[in-house]
């Protein structure tokens, strides 16, 4: 779980709901079912209007991107390219083809595929290249759903308070409910606001970085595997992929965990250490 991110929630709605108590006011004042159907109805219905059908699905897939951190591990990622780049320069680049079934990484093993069955490294870059920017497009859409039901949630909000007012309004020979008429009307004012501030804008915010953090990654990735094609040595390797990242983990821990959690990498090691 992203800790930032449900730490957030819970700062921003318990305060919130504090200041609601201390104020004398109570939960059942704010819990109207009505206003969220009209806020977050409203607002999914306009963004389906704005996007296509497959983008609104994929910025809702992408919500578990914003609660999990399943961010890469560089540390585990440049110890894997070094180990690669050792067994090429030993047994030559086509004795990575054993290994492809055993990389998860669909960026990755496409483009250690093309490197193993002979391309060029300047056609190899150029074809990769050429699908990292058709996919950093299509991820630039997703947080742009967010944005704008963080445009759209408080219009709507609006909308619901005014619909709530004309109720009132209908109503205004019973002047007795007519105060408390009006406190419900502007509830739909509060989910709007609410989910655009704490939802919906903040979402966009952390999905640009994951997105970008992703975007780092295949970029080292593939200037990785064009390197070891080109016949790098591992250590300048290690180097130049260290820096694609701003921080790297502590590196006696990390590549512990990248050793006992890579059998490949296990092996590798074995094998430098009998010779």
């Amino acid at each position: 779980m992203d800790k930032a991110t449900i730490g957030g929630l819970v700062v921003a709605v318990g305060g919130i709901t504090a200041g609601l108590l201390i104020e004398g006011g109570n939960l059942g004042q704010i819990l109207q079912p009505t206003a969220a159907m009209i806020v977050f109805g409203g607002t999914i219905g306009a963004v389906l209007i704005q996007f296509p059908l497959p983008i609104f699905l994929s910025a809702a897939k992408s919500l578990g991107q914003v609660l999990m951190d399943k961010e890469h591990n560089p540390e585990t990622l440049i110890t894997e390219m070094v180990v690669y780049a050792n067994k090429a320069r030993r047994d030559g680049i086509v004795s990575l083809d054993s290994d492809l079934p055993k990389i998860k990484e669909p960026f990755l093993k496409k483009s250690l595929m093309l490197a193993v069955d002979g391309t060029e490294p300047q056609e190899l870059r150029k074809m990769m290249d050429l699908e990292t920017e058709n996919q950093a497009e299509r991820e630039e859409n997703i947080p742009k759903v967010f944005e704008s039901a963080g445009g759209f949630s408080p219009t709507i909000g609006i909308i619901g308070a005014v619909l709530g007012l004309i109720q009132v309004m209908q109503h205004l020979d019973k002047i007795d409910e007519v105060g408390r008429g009006i406190a419900v009307a502007f509830v739909a004012t509060i989910y709007g606001v609410g989910a655009a501030n704490i939802i919906f804008l903040p979402a966009a915010g952390k999905l640009k970085i994951r997105i970008r953090q992703q975007q780092i990654v295949r970029e080292m990735m593939l200037e990785g595997v064009v390197s070891i094609l080109e016949g790098m040595n591992p250590r300048m390797l290690e180097t130049k992929l260290r820096g694609y990242f701003e921080q790297a983990p502590n590196q006696d821990g990390a590549k512990e965990n990248a050793v006992s959690g890579n059998p490949l990498v296990e092996s590798t090691m074995e094998e430098n250490s009998t010779q």
